[in-house]
């Protein structure tokens, strides 16, 4: 494909082509320079520019609902939501993965209906794979930021993401870490 733009495009155009083609989404994430680079769809199935959050502190997730870590990030990540997202703008972007022993295995509808018996009020992602070929460039790109511990690979459901005011990536959090224990690290970056 870049031999297609440096054919094609004046060396001017060149960077508006190569911003386009991470904003459509594809697989370009390796010269994303911040988060705000990436659309990503949500639950009802609409492109969602990331530059939207512009300004604000994120704490982007990969959730489920039949996890036995559910009930306790769920009911945290709200709490952060109530504290944080008037009061210091905290965005929570939640997607949903069914990679980790299918427990995420229900469609759209299915994932809003268990959203609305927990009383989610962050944000719900379309249903995406954080790993693999397949993996959601956004999240390649998360996790080219912001290695893990064991390699860069997610290892579970509720792997946690901080990105700062400026879309980039300053923490990562393994899912053993609960939402309640991010309020002080999140305060460093409001």
């Amino acid at each position: 494909m870049y031999i297609l733009r440096k054919t094609l495009f004046p060396v001017g155009l060149q960077h508006l082509v190569r911003n386009f083609s991470v904003m459509s989404g594809n697989e370009d994430y390796k010269s994303a320079k911040s988060v705000y680079d990436f659309v990503a769809k949500n639950i009802k199935g609409e492109d969602v520019p990331l530059a939207k959050y512009k300004g604000h502190v994120l704490l982007i997730v990969n959730v489920a609902s039949k996890c036995g870590l559910t009930a306790t990030n769920y009911k945290e990540l709200n709490e952060l939501y109530d504290q944080y997202a008037e009061s210091k703008g905290l965005r929570i972007l939640a997607f949903p993965c069914n990679q980790f022993n299918g427990q995420e295995p229900g469609n759209s509808e299915e994932i809003c209906s268990f959203a609305d018996r927990q009383k989610v009020k962050f944000e719900l992602f379309d249903k995406i794979d954080v790993n693999g070929d397949n993996a959601h460039p956004l999240w390649k790109y998360l996790k080219k930021e912001q290695g893990g511990t064991l390699g860069s690979f997610i290892k579970w459901n509720f792997t946690k993401f901080i990105v700062d005011k400026e879309g980039k990536v300053v923490e990562r959090h393994g899912p053993n870490v609960d939402p309640s224990k991010l309020a002080d690290k999140l305060e460093k970056y409001f």
